[in-house]
């Protein structure tokens, strides 16, 4: 059988989705997949940046629809997120609409719906965050989900603009910003609230020091991709979110 072909469209400086992203969904233990990847040019994070990046979306839809994918992930978390309440929906919807035009039948995806997503699997109503961006950013990110209906215990900003330098954030000052939150009674923590933060290596262990479901940006996208695709979510090593699935079929 074929492998299942996934489009990944992501900011030109953005080196960690198509890391994380193979890694991650390579893991299954019974699909295979390739990954085909467009861009969009933006450097610094901020209002401006995004916007312009923004701006190239259709381009980079009408080229990555040519690769015939199954499903399109528009990996860009925060790109969306300022656009307010509802954007990735308003978003997919377009997209969605540009490849049908074309006579695509992809599936549509986006990094901000596939957060929301993922949050809403774990049942997770009140939540921590750790994000890499500018203050003014991350509280529009906060906000963003708080309208999704989610409680925002408490969350961290790293404050780091650009996005080349946010591709090499160590992980241990992501743990440090995760140390540093009042997780009491928190149902879930997002450790990177960004595609480009490289996290896939701390899900698991922050999981096991945290005593509760630990997700990124990463392994949300992931979580949607399989969905999407109709495939369970059975990937180990990777948190409670692409492990429920395979805790389901144990105690079926």
């Amino acid at each position: 059988m074929s492998p299942h072909r996934i489009g990944l469209v992501v900011p030109s400086s953005n080196v960690t989705v198509e890391t994380e992203m193979p890694r991650i969904l390579g893991r299954h233990p019974h699909e295979d997949f390739s990954f085909h990847s467009t861009r969009m040019r933006m450097h610094r994070v901020s209002p401006e940046g995004l916007a312009a990046m923004n701006a190239q979306r259709e381009r980079c839809i009408m080229e990555i629809g040519d690769a015939s994918p199954e499903v399109i992930l528009y990996a860009c978390l925060v790109a969306i997120m300022v656009g307010g309440p509802d954007e990735h929906r308003r978003v997919e919807s377009a997209v969605a609409e540009q490849l049908a035009t074309g006579g695509s039948e992809a599936r549509i995806r986006s990094s901000a719906g596939a957060l929301v997503e993922g949050l809403r699997a774990l049942n997770a109503n009140r939540v921590a965050l750790v994000m890499p961006y500018m203050r003014p950013l991350a509280e529009q990110v906060v906000e963003y989900l708080e309208a999704e209906g989610f409680e925002i215990a408490d969350w961290r900003a790293l404050e780091v603009a650009d996005n080349n330098d946010v591709g090499c954030i160590p992980g241990d000052r992501v743990l440090e910003a995760a140390r540093s939150l009042d997780l009491t009674d928190v149902d879930a923590l997002v450790i990177s609230c960004c595609v480009q933060m490289p996290s896939l290596s701390l899900v698991q262990p922050a999981e096991d020091e945290f005593g509760l479901p630990v997700l990124s940006a990463a392994t949300a996208g992931a979580y949607s991709i399989l969905r999407g695709l109709g495939l369970p979510a059975t990937i180990e090593g990777a948190g409670s979110l692409l492990r429920a699935d395979l805790v389901s079929a144990a105690s079926a």
